[in-house]
């Protein structure tokens, strides 16, 4: 196991090699899930009327700053992230816990969203609509926001501020970014690329202003009247606050929220892909993403075969040091999510679930503050209320069907909405899955996990998940104001709806 001495150099040597000068203050303590213990206290801003003035201040020169030319500060992010993937990786797998691969592959998020930021600067596109008037033209503009205020989550410390940041640069906002208390050092990496871009680009200083501290502040960007948009990653909880703070002041949000997400294995699955889809998406990042899989809701025929596999397949998981190339399950964040999960298994039991492999913790002598939590898989009634809520840990309730359309409303039968799967061979059941009263998520698979989605997409979920929308698609309009104008080139007034007037 790697000690805390080790991960401190690490961090620090990452930290200096992305351009962190000043490291030690006593604004927040860096903790790493990995050994559970402190590594350094850091310093750092948490002045957010002065960040939201400065913001504001680079925005007004920026929102006239061509499209392309934003798209190439953007392209440079990318290029910057590109250099110094390793360290960012680090960083990752020091404060989220998250393994090798899993954070490389976060740092590789960040590129892939910036390569397509900077296509999409030459893509704002607007439309022109048939005016009713003769010797007119009815069109539609896009136009910049202003600042735009993230706050993001510990579980994707990078990605997720690189989906916003990206696209609200390149539609011409600044932003306000404040990460979580839990995962400060890889903002501060990130942060000090941007801010190299901005210089090397000529883009003006205080296009982006990073907050470090607590909740405090945090609440502070969401009732700033002059952040005309807020994009919240975190816990339904959460959204319950911020969405009608933000509403209160007229402002918008893009809430990336709860999701308690789950599969549909049919009698007609091909188990061999399912056993491996369900597994990573159940297990991967130590069940703390999003988009993890935390129900199965397997057809009658198959479900002893597959939930005896995936069982197994759980009991094999390698466990441990997220550095060790060996290991695909890392840590719980801390020691509140582990005895989340403790409640979680005991309320199941009480429900009548059996829990067929993991749930214990997993302990060594090198690293006694840490939790680390071997996956665990309770069989559960269909009709049980812990299924119903989301336990942010490595929980997967196998419960069974008989008809689809019983299993679809399983499916949809819980206040989130994020995302969703079917393994099935029979094209009949994906297309009813994929219909209108099929699944109820923002994301819907066939044939792949709940976990993984790619930029290109827009990601986001409906009900209790919020409704928000980041990364692909037309994801970018949540970050623009949309003008419809009216041009006319005819020599006399012409009023709409053949209204006569003086």
């Amino acid at each position: 196991m790697i000690d805390t001495a080790t991960l401190r150099d690490k961090a620090r040597a990452a930290l200096t090699r992305c351009g962190v000068s000043d490291l030690d203050g006593d604004v927040l303590t860096a903790r790493s899930p990995v050994t559970g213990e402190p590594l350094f206290g850091i310093g750092g801003s948490g002045d957010v009327q002065s960040a939201v003035a400065s913001a504001r201040e680079a925005f007004l020169q920026w929102r006239n700053t061509p499209a392309p030319v934003r798209g190439a500060l953007v392209r440079r992010l990318g290029q910057l992230i590109g250099e110094h993937r390793e360290e960012l990786a680090d960083l990752v797998g020091i404060e989220a816990g998250k393994i090798r691969s899993e954070a490389l592959g976060e740092v590789q998020e960040m590129i892939d969203i910036c390569d397509f930021a900077q296509g999409l600067s030459r893509q704002l596109y607007g439309r022109t609509m048939p005016s009713e008037r003769p010797g007119h033209r009815l069109m539609e503009t896009w136009h910049p926001l202003g600042v735009v205020g993230v706050i993001s989550a510990f579980n994707f410390p990078v990605a997720v501020w690189s989906w916003n940041t990206a696209i609200a640069l390149t539609c011409g906002n600044s932003v306000v970014w404040k990460p979580s208390e839990q995962t400060p050092l890889t903002a501060l990496a990130c942060s000090a690329l941007l801010d190299r871009a901005i210089a090397e680009t000529g883009a003006p200083a205080g296009l982006h202003r990073l907050l470090i501290g607590g909740p405090e502040v945090g609440e502070q960007l969401v009732d700033s009247p002059d952040v005309p948009l807020i994009s919240a990653t975190g816990s339904t909880r959460m959204g319950r606050a911020v969405g009608p703070r933000v509403a209160a002041r007229f402002g918008r949000t893009i809430l990336e929220l709860g999701g308690n997400n789950a599969a549909v294995v049919s009698a007609a699955a091909d188990l061999d892909l399912a056993v491996n889809a369900i597994v990573f998406a159940a297990a991967g990042t130590a069940g703390q993403r999003c988009t993890t899989m935390r129900r199965l809701i397997v057809h009658e025929d198959v479900a002893d075969e597959l939930i005896d596999r995936i069982a197994a397949a759980y009991r094999r998981l390698p466990v441990g040091d997220p550095f060790d190339d060996k290991t695909l399950v890392g840590p719980l964040i801390n020691e509140a999510a582990h005895d989340r999960l403790r409640a979680a298994l005991t309320q199941a039991a009480s429900e009548g679930g059996q829990l067929l492999a993991g749930g214990e913790r997993e302990l060594t002598d090198d690293a006694s503050g840490a939790f680390y939590v071997r996956p665990a898989l309770v069989r559960m009634p269909a009709q049980s209320e812990i299924v119903r809520q989301e336990t942010f840990g490595p929980i997967l309730y196998a419960m069974t069907y008989s008809t689809l359309e019983e299993a679809i409303d399983l499916h949809n039968g819980v206040p989130q909405g994020l995302s969703s799967a079917i393994f099935t061979r029979d094209q009949r059941e994906a297309e009813r899955f994929l219909s209108a009263d099929g699944a109820d998520c923002g994301i819907v698979n066939v044939n792949a996990g709940t976990s993984g989605a790619e930029i290109g997409g827009a990601f986001g979920g409906e009900k209790e998940t919020g409704g928000g929308r980041e990364s692909g698609s037309d994801a970018w309009r949540a970050y623009m104001r949309r003008a419809t104008n009216t041009v006319s080139y005819a020599e006399e007034l012409v009023l709409a709806q053949d209204v006569s007037f003086l």
